[in-house]
């Protein structure tokens, strides 16, 4: 057991690892340009395994087409760093004085790596669109989509019945919980173009809302991977109920508040079928009370843009009035809302919403290291000082 261990803890290991951190960070900055930085980071540093292809948009791609380079991801090179840190430190641990700083820069490593983890499993990020003088109840993002049956027959809430996106795979059939509805998925889009079709094209897919009543056409693209690109998410969804088809609708994120609601009845309830942005729903609602842009003299340049807010928690009862501007955000309630931008006719502030329950664990990590730092350096110049002093 203790030869495993050294093994694992040995410092060639280490070296090996790095040097694959090198070679992934290396291959991820290559395809950063064919894909964009979100989907750089979900390939090839929120995965275990990932393989490089020579893009098709390089010189001589007919004759170096095939290089494939496969490599470790990132979950996979961060968790073997993490079990050889470990090793390292249950191997070479020493309760002592002279041993103290080193032992606290190791932990502050390891926690290190371990908040790294968390972040990348548990942390969410969204944005909220507030109005000024309005006020809002959920986050989304643009990154993700998500297929939503709404029940509006409650009297003073709607029922949402939400599946995501990732889920709707052509030919599948998915029941909804506590009801006698099924959707199956007849087509999915993660990007394509609306536009207009003849009636035969529309009709041979959408049968009921508002793809049949326009005559809206989906077509598949390929997937946008630019920074700012929104994708068109599209799918044809086949609802049942009772093992009844009640018809075929065309859903996407751009069919959104602006068109009329997709509604139908099933049950003797007035439901609404929709695809958008997932939403993240929470029990209090943001109040924006002053949105703020002050601007460079004589440019458009922003110099500073802040939002004047209010949080009122349904359940408490209790308000927190907080100003949000660069690098001060608000932190309530698990979440923390940063000023991320404004609509360009600066009447609504976009608030960056994220929840991450390890947010504290880096900053104990970089204060563990630098007290171990600074003992050691101590330690080590202090005895320095009393062999001069007794030469």
């Amino acid at each position: 057991m203790y030869k495993m261990l050294k093994n694992i803890a040995s410092v060639r290991l280490t070296v090996a690892l790095l040097s694959l951190s090198v070679v992934l960070i290396f291959f991820g900055t290559l395809d950063q340009v064919e894909y964009g930085i979100w989907h750089t980071q979900k390939l090839y540093f929120e995965s275990f395994f990932v393989i490089w292809k020579y893009p098709q948009t390089w010189p001589s791609y007919s004759y170096l087409g095939w290089i494939h380079v496969p490599m470790l991801g990132g979950y996979a090179v961060g968790s073997l760093l993490l079990a050889n840190l470990l090793a390292a430190f249950a191997s070479r641990f020493k309760l002592s004085v002279a041993k103290l700083g080193i032992n606290a820069i190791h932990l502050g490593l390891i926690l290190l790596l371990i908040s790294e983890l968390l972040t990348d499993f548990l942390s969410v990020e969204s944005q909220m669109t507030i109005i000024e003088g309005e006020r809002s109840n959920y986050s989304q993002t643009v990154r993700e989509n998500e297929l939503v049956i709404i029940d509006r027959s409650g009297a003073s809430q709607d029922l949402v019945h939400s599946i995501s996106a990732s889920k709707l795979r052509p030919g599948a059939q998915i029941s909804i919980p506590n009801s006698d509805l099924e959707i199956k998925v007849i087509a999915f889009y993660k990007n394509s173009v609306l536009g207009r079709g003849t009636d035969e094209q529309v009709q041979r897919l959408a049968t009921r809302g508002a793809g049949n009543k326009m005559n809206i056409l989906a077509t598949p693209t390929p997937i946008d991977y630019a920074e700012d690109a929104i994708n068109t998410t599209t799918a044809y969804i086949e609802v049942l109920h009772s093992k009844q088809v009640l018809g075929t609708w065309l859903v996407s994120n751009v069919i959104d508040e602006r068109f009329p609601a997709q509604k139908f009845q099933a049950g003797g309830k007035d439901l609404e079928i929709a695809m958008r942005y997932k939403r993240y729903y929470y029990p209090f609602e943001i109040e924006l009370l002053d949105f703020s842009h002050e601007k460079y003299p004589g440019t458009d340049i922003p110099f500073n843009y802040s939002s004047k807010v209010i949080a009122r928690h349904q359940q408490t009862g209790t308000d927190q009035q907080a100003l949000i501007y660069m690098n001060h955000p608000l932190r309530y309630s698990g979440l923390t809302f940063y000023q991320a931008s404004f609509m360009p006719d600066e009447t609504a502030t976009i608030l960056q919403v994220v929840r991450n329950p390890g947010w504290l664990l880096p900053y104990l990590s970089v204060l563990l290291m630098g007290a171990g730092m600074s003992f050691q350096f101590g330690l080590h110049f202090t005895k320095f000082l009393n062999k001069r002093i007794t030469q």
